[in-house]
């Protein structure tokens, strides 16, 4: 078997940075038995040791090797990429385009965008975890053949209920890309109804995590919205309802980990976060809404909240939905097949 050759960020198996991309990564690292080489300094804006370090990295390995790069390690660093792809046999996975980081400067997100069009370009193959990424990235830099291969997700226990359906979850890193900020907006037109809300994750944006217990404050909602910040074990077990409020989302992990647990997703409507959510016999097991639309969301909250019939439904299709998701183990054959001469 060919040996294959996973270049990641450095804090892949860091817990106090909880991240998609580092869980997908680590699955990857696993099921295809691939020799891991951690870099510092990954996107937005690698220093030059970092720089230095990455292509001693590639400079190590053997001609021919199968390397398969993380896009936020080598995306946005084109001149040390691409002189060495021609040796390699290069396989860059994209879990986000790097211009579609919310709040980012227009400049700033257009030379993300050439930075990263110059790499794609060089790679022998390009992969990604949804097919709306996919196109994305076709449209977006002339790609043909962009290889798709989404999330795995292990089925768990089945998450107990409770009678109002109040106990809601948002996972993400504290980000105006992730939108708490809309759900906080949502729920506080909701004052009246039984629910609490805890978000997990890590502030990745020491400004935005400011300014959003601001917000929880000013709406008198500190007893009822935790920021909780990172956490390790099972996050899922009393929730109800797992809400996905973000702006932009390649996937959305979240939304299976959730349904891996017969826990319907109130999800934006943006990238491939339909994929994820899926359908069944039964129907969609979640709501879809408009992004950055706290109206919107907060009509959704209220007629899960106050719709008994509705939240058996989609209870019931997210437990057949459950049933039918791929295992991580058939998501690292696949990849598998990407990575095959």
């Amino acid at each position: 078997m060919t040996e294959v050759v996973l270049v990641v960020p450095d804090t892949i198996d860091d817990e106090s940075v909880p991240s998609g991309g580092n869980v997908y990564d680590r699955r990857m690292r696993d099921g295809l038995a691939a020799r891991e080489v951690a870099v510092a300094g990954a996107w937005p804006r690698p220093d030059e040791q970092a720089r230095a370090a990455l292509a001693r990295s590639l400079d190590a390995l053997p001609d021919g090797a199968v390397v398969l790069l993380d896009g936020l390690v080598g995306c946005g660093v084109p001149e040390i990429v691409t002189p060495r792809a021609a040796r390699l046999r290069l396989v860059v996975l994209v879990h986000m385009p790097l211009a579609d980081d919310v709040g980012l400067p227009a400049d700033v997100a257009a030379e993300l965008d050439r930075r990263e069009g110059q790499t794609l370009a060089a790679a022998a193959t390009v992969v990604t975890t949804s097919r709306a990424t996919a196109r994305r990235l076709a449209a977006r830099h002339g790609l043909d053949g962009v290889e798709v291969v989404s999330p795995g997700a292990d089925r768990a226990p089945l998450a107990a209920t409770s009678a109002t359906g109040g106990r809601l979850l948002c996972v993400g890193s504290v980000s105006r890309l992730k939108g708490q900020d809309v759900l906080v907006e949502a729920l506080a037109t909701l004052p009246a109804l039984t629910w609490h809300c805890q978000c997990v994750g890590p502030p990745r944006d020491a400004g935005f995590a400011s300014e959003l217990r601001g917000r929880i404050e000013r709406h008198g909602l500190t007893d009822r919205i935790e920021l909780v910040g990172p956490r390790t074990g099972e996050l899922f077990a009393d929730s109800d309802l797992v809400v996905l409020s973000s702006r932009a989302e390649s996937y959305g992990m979240v939304v299976t980990e959730a349904l891996a647990r017969g826990i319907p997703v109130l999800g934006s409507d943006v990238g491939g976060v339909p994929e994820a959510l899926g359908d069944t016999p039964a129907g969609v097991p979640g709501l879809l809404v408009a992004p950055d639309d706290p109206a919107a969301l907060a009509v959704a909250l209220r007629d899960w909240l106050t719709h008994s019939g509705l939240r058996q439904r989609l209870r019931a299709a997210a437990e057949l939905r459950r049933d039918a998701l791929e295992p991580w183990s058939a998501a690292a054959r696949r990849m598998a097949e990407v990575l095959a001469p």
